[in-house]
């Protein structure tokens, strides 16, 4: 017995499938691995990716060796370059360091630390034309705020806010922005610094560089 499933493509694994979504009907029981199989052969391209993908199902991360349920929703997530109290989102708008402030700011925290990513000119020499970031939105989210949580519990009394950009975005032009915020300053830091190691690990957002001399997925190499 076959049922339906929907596949999403993001950043270099949507280049090498050429879609960026498609729906396909594959036998009861098909596990994430089998999937992989399958749509290497239907894109040959994606074959060399394979090795570097994670894959999502129903916005959570799955193992290799685990079911397809009916009707799911599978994302292919190249590397990365809710609940939680506070403001998580992914916009395609410039950002403002004061909307992730003012979410996180009371009177009952005295420390608030900030952070501004912005994209640079030069990459290892290389000048920098453009970036283009992209995002799975919703898993993105819910995972932005799971890092919420995952400081509100490691430092209790600390609420976090994490906004990124997505589009194309000029050298000095604002990526992410991050406030964290607590009764004292140490978790503040803590907090905000947390928040930034964690966001380029499990979030599906990617990031490609244009150069004068070429381009490049961070996180995949040339």
């Amino acid at each position: 017995m076959a049922h339906s499933l929907t596949v999403l493509y993001f950043a270099a694994a949507r280049e090498r499938a050429g879609t960026s979504r498609e729906s396909l009907e594959v036998p009861a029981g098909t596990r994430v691995s089998e999937l992989l199989g399958l749509l290497a052969s239907r894109h040959p391209g994606l074959a060399p990716l394979l090795p570097h993908l994670r894959v999502a199902v129903n916005q959570e991360f799955s193992a290799p060796d685990a079911a397809l349920p009916p009707g799911a929703e599978v994302a292919l997530i190249p590397p990365v370059a809710g609940g939680a109290e506070g403001l998580f989102r992914v916009v395609d708008r410039p950002l403002r360091l004061e909307e992730v402030v003012e979410a996180v700011s009371d009177a009952a925290r005295g420390g608030l630390v900030t952070f501004s990513g912005a994209v640079r000119n030069l990459t290892k020499g290389r000048r920098v034309l453009r970036l283009e970031y992209e995002a799975y939105p919703p898993m993105a989210e819910k995972k932005l705020a799971e890092i919420g949580d995952e400081v509100a519990a490691q430092w209790p009394g600390t609420r976090l806010a994490i906004m990124h950009r997505v589009g194309t975005l000029q050298p000095g032009e604002l990526a992410v922005v991050i406030a964290a915020a607590a009764p004292h300053r140490k978790e503040a830091f803590r907090g905000c610094e947390h928040a930034i190691e964690r966001l380029k690990q499990d979030v599906p957002i990617w990031k490609k560089e244009f150069f004068e001399d070429g381009e490049v997925w961070v996180g995949l190499g040339p």
